[in-house]
């Protein structure tokens, strides 16, 4: 049978691997709807790089594997796009760049475990070039290799990044699920800004070899989706675990409420909902303040300059016919044709001046960078005796090619910190589509997950896209 988007939109991978397992939907009818999708919407949002050609045949070993009762999961035959900072064997992986064109030889460990679960890889989206890490004043969904992502739901409006083709591709139901990344907001923030769910994990629960890197110390995969659950199963597959998943309750929950008042009046509105929403449900809603942010910042972001550096030129050795050091990269770019026409590379000229990862500097600004982050959740986290920390994701949308105005800027704790985000749609400035995150502890991925799942049911805030041209 025929999928309409609507089918799509509102589709679950329980739902559908039930309809699979009974015999009403094949993985082959499933994934020609999607790629039907993406042929006809995509031309307007350019979230998708590269289709893998091979994406009808996985489907069909998908159902042939179920018609002999030996599917693999619930991810079995589900239709995944993988950003294009992650190799993949046989597909271009650019990070968006024209400097890494020619192929991977090998999947990246997180592909193997999505091979291995069944699911069916359509192919690449576009992402923020070299992660939004080449300039300060990068353009977000823009690369040199896919051009700017729109945002589904007013066309002239960011799609913010860096993992800004998976997020609105999954909002646009070109896939069921997408893989991001995220060093610092890369996946809970575009989700915010299409109006889906991005998790962003515990680093070291996925592998983060083979993906092009920031960071390594904290680099992460993740799941986007536009259903908490889908991006449960998804991280499952990803770690190559269970992938069930029970929800949780609000009923009960303390959560710490980090409201970031002041940048936006819309953000407010849409918090204070939410916290009533929260007390409607149960939950114990606390106001809090994380503390040390700009002494977290100003650690934060010359380690990670550093450490990009050191990160990227020891992947690029794994990269034939690509330039071999940031030197090499700068050259390249300086002599490309399109690479330098819309931003920069100016955090690429400060990183071939910057230290070892051996020199003192280096090291204690990591260690006060990481300690703090972690105080900072971990002390509201214990003072007010709480189960998880909330906190809005994003404010609207702006121009594509405008500034990034100051908004709420919520994921850094988390991600230097190294503990758990998850971010999930929350309500609307007008068309703009506002997200909360929900922020745990150490090791508190699953309690993060429970606890966004029973706040998007009792919410229902996400919205298909309007697709609309602008907006005042």
């Amino acid at each position: 049978m025929e999928l309409l988007a609507a089918d799509l939109d509102q589709a679950t991978i329980p739902l559908l691997a039930r309809r699979m397992a009974e015999g009403e939907l094949t993985s082959a009818a499933l994934t020609a709807a999607y790629l039907r999708r993406i042929a006809e919407v995509d031309p307007l949002l350019r979230a998708v790089l590269a289709i893998d050609p091979t994406a009808p045949h996985q489907a069909e070993e998908s159902d042939r594997r179920r018609a002999r009762g030996q599917a693999r999961g619930l991810l079995d035959g589900i239709p995944v796009l993988l950003k294009d900072n992650i190799d993949t064997r046989g597909l271009a992986t650019t990070a968006g760049s024209r400097a890494l064109r020619v192929p991977p030889g090998a999947d990246a460990p997180v592909v193997t475990r999505l091979r291995d679960a069944g699911a069916v890889l359509l192919g690449k989206t576009n992402m923020t070039e070299w992660g939004n890490f080449r300039s300060p004043w990068a353009t977000s969904g823009w690369s040199a290799v896919g051009g700017q992502t729109a945002n589904p739901h007013v066309l002239d409006r960011t799609p913010c990044g860096s993992s800004s083709g998976s997020a609105v591709a999954v909002a646009a139901s070109l896939a069921q699920v997408a893989v991001g990344t995220e060093t610092n907001g890369s996946i809970v923030s575009p989700a915010g800004h299409a109006g889906v769910v991005g998790f962003k994990p515990t680093p070291g629960r996925i592998s983060n070899a083979g993906i092009v890197p920031i960071t390594s110390l904290r680099d992460t995969a993740g799941p986007m989706a536009r259903h908490v659950v889908d991006a449960a199963i998804l991280m499952a597959a990803m770690e190559g675990g269970d992938q069930v998943f029970t929800p949780g309750t609000l009923r009960g929950a303390r959560v710490g409420v980090w409201r970031r008042t002041g940048f936006d009046a819309d953000v407010d509105r849409v918090v204070a909902s939410a916290v009533e929403l929260l007390r409607d449900h149960g939950a114990t809603a606390v106001d809090v303040e994380l503390p040390y942010q700009d002494l977290v910042h100003a650690a934060d972001r010359p380690a990670m300059v550093a450490e990009f550096r050191h990160d990227l030129e020891r992947y690029l050795r794994t990269r034939p016919g690509a330039p071999r050091t940031m030197r090499e990269l700068v050259e390249f770019n300086e002599d490309d044709p399109v690479e330098l026409s819309v931003f920069g590379q100016e955090l690429f000229h400060e990183a071939g001046k910057t230290l070892s990862l051996s020199d003192p500097v280096h090291l204690r600004r990591r260690r006060t960078a990481t300690e703090l982050a972690r105080r900072s959740i971990d002390e509201v986290l214990a003072a007010h005796r709480l189960d998880v920390i909330m906190a809005p994701t994003n404010g609207p949308a702006w121009l594509a090619r405008g500034s990034d105005p100051a908004g709420p800027r919520t994921a850094l704790p988390a991600a230097v910190a190294g503990y758990p985000n998850t971010s999930v749609p929350a309500g609307f400035a007008g068309p703009l589509p506002i997200g909360v995150s929900f922020i745990g502890g150490r090791g508190a991925d699953d309690a993060v997950l429970r606890r966004a799942a029973a706040f998007e049911e009792a919410s229902r805030a996400r919205r298909t896209p309007a697709y609309l041209p602008s907006t005042p």
